[in-house]
């Protein structure tokens, strides 16, 4: 067995440079207690239970809120360090042996979580489900196959099938599914009309393609009244589309063709589907609209990958979030590759706003 001398000359550095290194490597394979932390934090609802408190509650008030045995407090306890520790909730800390608890606080992340019209809890919960966490066990599996990735995606290979038709099939996964777009909806869509509304100026007509339930659509109809809204999906979409709505539901399929409009709206549509698949899209959708000159353009809410920011967190949330959206077949696209495929669609421009955090908006324009 080498010495510890032999280890440092052969990595070429100081005792503490191979406990940095180590540290590095430990910090990434725990990384998913992170989000494991998360998920139960979901389950118990403490953002929650800590809201019920007026955004400050104790341990012992937390654990009575969310109804855990006793016996489980000393676990809460260190769930809440982990998760003050990364930032998802506030602390103040006692000193030890003055008798006082922590008191544990909301942070602008975990006020998202409590359950209400801005909360984006149902997508959270969707993204740490197991149907969507356990693919990635067998990404080095999935890697070593011989088959192209359109064959069979890394999902399909866990589940036999694909996220859609296992939404079809499992109703409680549907559900979950829905309830986290719609929620992804409502709480973008309420930023893009504020900050983004520019961009909805002018339009008479709008389609929301692949808009599901018409959340993006019915917030655009809500706030420019003279822009009237539909949405396209498939006809097993359509037909639970809520019967009361300020939007239109036309049963198709985009591949195919887009009933004629001032404007196209794609939000979260692309990142699903290969370069030919999106280039056929796109050509379906300058199809449907006029020209240029007369105000016809698509409009894109997607991720442009080391748009805006330098921020790392920033950077590593897109590139996590492609590789996560793989497991699909899907992509998250930087400027040129947005680029290649609009170029390939035959549009003659496009204009990337970076203003949704990790999201933009493109115009693409015939």
């Amino acid at each position: 067995m080498p010495s510890a001398t032999q280890v440092q000359a052969q990595h070429g550095g100081t005792s503490q440079a191979l406990l940095d290194a180590q540290l590095e490597l430990w910090h990434h394979t725990f990384g998913f207690v992170k989000s494991m932390a998360l998920k139960s934090a979901m389950d118990l609802r403490v953002a929650d239970a800590i809201h019920h408190h007026g955004g400050a509650a104790t341990l012992t008030q937390i654990a009575t809120k969310v109804k855990l045995h006793p016996s489980k407090t000393p676990c809460l306890r260190r769930l809440m360090r982990v998760l003050t520790v990364t930032g998802v909730f506030s602390v103040v800390e006692h000193p030890a042996g003055d008798g006082g608890e922590h008191l544990y606080g909301l942070t602008p992340a975990s006020r998202l979580l409590v359950v209400d019209s801005r909360s984006v809890a149902p997508f959270v919960t969707l993204m740490l489900d197991s149907v969507f966490m356990s693919p990635f066990l067998g990404l080095g599996e999935w890697f070593m196959r011989d088959s192209p990735p359109d064959h069979q995606s890394l999902f399909e290979m866990t589940h036999g099938q694909t996220v859609w038709d296992l939404g079809e099939n499992i109703p409680t996964f549907g559900a979950l599914l829905n309830e986290g777009m719609v929620s992804d909806s409502s709480f973008v869509m309420d930023i893009v009309v504020k900050e983004c509304g520019d961009v909805f100026q002018g339009m008479t007509s709008l389609i929301d393609v692949a808009g599901g339930l018409g959340g993006a659509a019915q917030a655009i109809a809500k706030a420019f009244p003279h822009v009237k809204c539909s949405v396209l999906d498939l006809p097993q979409v359509v037909a639970n589309a809520p019967a009361n709505s300020n939007v239109e539901y036309v049963a198709g399929n985009m591949f195919e063709s887009i009933p004629p409009a001032n404007a196209i709206f794609l939000k979260w549509v692309l990142h699903d589907w290969n370069d030919a698949e999106c280039v056929k899209i796109l050509k379906s959708c300058k199809e449907a609209i006029p020209s240029k000159a007369a105000g016809g353009k698509v409009v894109i809410l997607d991720m442009v990958v080391g748009a805006r920011s330098p921020n790392l967190k920033h950077r590593e949330t897109q590139v996590l979030f492609d590789l996560f959206i793989m497991f699909i077949n899907g992509s998250e696209r930087d400027e040129q590759e947005w680029k290649k495929i609009i170029s390939e669609a035959g549009f003659s421009g496009y204009k990337i706003i970076p203003v949704l955090g990790v999201r933009s908006i493109i115009e693409v324009y015939p």
